[in-house]
């Protein structure tokens, strides 16, 4: 595979490496950019798509576009700008089938290239913290939304970032109380899955009010087309599930603003709506078995698992003794480095000694909270924590370490993650770097970018969980 995905992939590859660091380094740097390849969602849409006699096959399910008078397409994400353009190209294939919708999608993402026909227009949103810009796209899908009919057929196309890309307040909240409050919780530490929560509570579509505005203007028939970026793929956590059954309730909105301190800092006009859902019942979100589901269908067509099976089967194929632990990158990124070197690299753990070459393939979210204003992402934080412990111990075999997010960007940074070896180490060392400053101003690509090793490919156009990779191999000692 050509190395263009990542971008600076020569700079990570210096002359001055060692052989079995070089061949590791390619080993793992490649392993990336085939995880990269099998979630691009084109090639999500295409194994979970087509269309045969006039019919959307969507899975094993079959909708005969014959029966409907009108296609709507609308939804937001990081990658729903791909999942547009293929769904454009698939339906442009039958005669006579005219469609129309909108989608929301990042500031300042790359969309030349993926020639996007006239019929779905493009609306830019900011992302992580929801804009007018977003209210507006949300609104125009609204109105195909009041314009439909129960033979409507609206392919709603959802990824992550969906949840700051798609907002709509509820009638008692500005735009500007949700802006803080997104703010306050990112700063926080809390999980995407408490986040998410109380986005849903705060949100006119979000928690599955938006099948319950569809259910109320027409009844007509939603599609939805679903890429999991949340860890444990729960169809809820996934934009915030608009079109989905809401398991979570105000008392638990509540409960998590208490677990972080929140309640006494968040707007007046949350407070209240909070107070008033004690008594006003219709406020809440709607649960499963609500009828306005009848005619919603959710598709989950890609998640992070698509990438561990492809880099399960190269890391074995280069004779490495794999195991793989889904959902382990979860808590605070900090702490969670130091629980990788302690469990897979202390002398007092002999789990892995038997094995010439090892791998551990991981996937999840890990939280950060904010203490500083330096320039980072929840991976690099990790990894930087990792290399605080690295470099207090003698490591007697070749590793190579990368956690990353797949789509590209993580944090305020313009890096996916980065790497860390034993040459990491070995320089941390040499240019007497001061990593506990690093972590205390959340500084951690700062560190990288002087260490030559963050990875850098700009917007992917994926979006689902991060991944860990460590490959550890003991040739060089034998």
């Amino acid at each position: 595979m050509s190395p263009s995905i990542i971008k600076n992939y020569s700079q990570l590859l210096p002359s001055h490496l060692s052989k079995p660091q070089l061949l590791l380094r390619k080993t793992i740097l490649h392993s990336l950019e085939l995880a990269i390849t099998s979630v691009m969602p084109n090639n999500l849409m295409e194994k979970s798509l087509k269309i045969e006699n006039e019919k959307l096959i969507v899975q094993k399910d079959e909708y005969n576009l014959k029966n409907f008078e009108e296609i709507y397409i609308i939804g937001g994400g990081k990658a729903t700008a791909h999942m547009a353009a293929f769904l454009g190209k698939l339906l442009s294939k039958i005669p006579n089938i005219m469609y129309k919708g909108i989608i929301n999608i990042p500031d300042g993402l790359e969309i030349d290239h993926l020639d996007l026909d006239d019929y779905i227009q493009i609306n830019y949103a900011s992302h992580p913290i929801p804009n007018k810009t977003g209210m507006y796209g949300v609104q125009k899908m609204l109105e195909l939304i009041k314009a439909s009919s129960k033979n409507s057929l609206i392919i709603f196309l959802v990824s992550g970032g969906g949840s700051a890309l798609l907002p709509l307040p509820r009638d008692s909240i500005q735009l500007e109380d949700l802006q803080v409050i997104n703010n306050l919780l990112l700063e926080s530490g809390a999980s995407i899955h408490e986040i998410n929560i109380i986005r849903k509570h705060l949100s006119g579509i979000k928690g599955g009010n938006l099948a319950r505005l569809l259910f109320n203007t027409s009844q007509g028939t939603l599609v939805a087309l679903i890429i999991s970026d949340v860890v444990g793929n729960d169809l809820d956590s996934i934009a915030s599930g608009p079109s989905v059954p809401d398991p979570s309730t105000f008392n638990d909105v509540r409960n998590i603003l208490k677990k972080y301190d929140l309640l006494e800092k968040i707007p007046s006009s949350i407070s209240s709506l909070i107070e008033e859902a004690k008594i006003n019942h219709s406020l809440e979100t709607p649960k499963p078995g609500d009828k306005c589901f009848a005619n919603v269908h959710n598709y989950l067509i890609g998640s992070v698992e698509s990438a561990v099976n492809t880099i399960e089967d190269y890391i074995k194929s280069e004779g490495f003794t794999l195991k793989t632990i889904p959902n382990i990158m979860i808590g605070e990124a900090r702490t969670f480095g130091k629980k990788i070197f302690e469990e897979f690299f202390t002398e007092s753990n002999e789990s892995y000694k038997r094995y010439t070459q090892f791998a551990l393939l991981g996937t999840g979210e890990l939280t950060v909270t904010l203490r500083e204003n330096g320039i980072g992402g929840r991976n690099q934080e990790m990894l930087l924590s990792f290399l605080n412990q690295a470099k207090k111990e003698k490591i007697h075999y070749d590793f190579c370490l990368i956690a990353a997010n797949l789509d590209g960007i993580e944090g305020n940074s313009k890096a996916m993650g980065a790497l860390v070896d034993n040459e990491v180490c070995n320089q941390v060392l040499k240019l007497n770097l001061d990593i506990p400053k690093y972590l205390d101003h959340n500084d951690s690509n700062s560190m990288f970018k002087t260490l030559g090793t963050e990875l850098i490919t700009g917007p992917t156009g994926c979006n689902v969980n991060d991944i860990m990779i460590l490959l550890k191999s003991r040739h060089s000692m034998l």
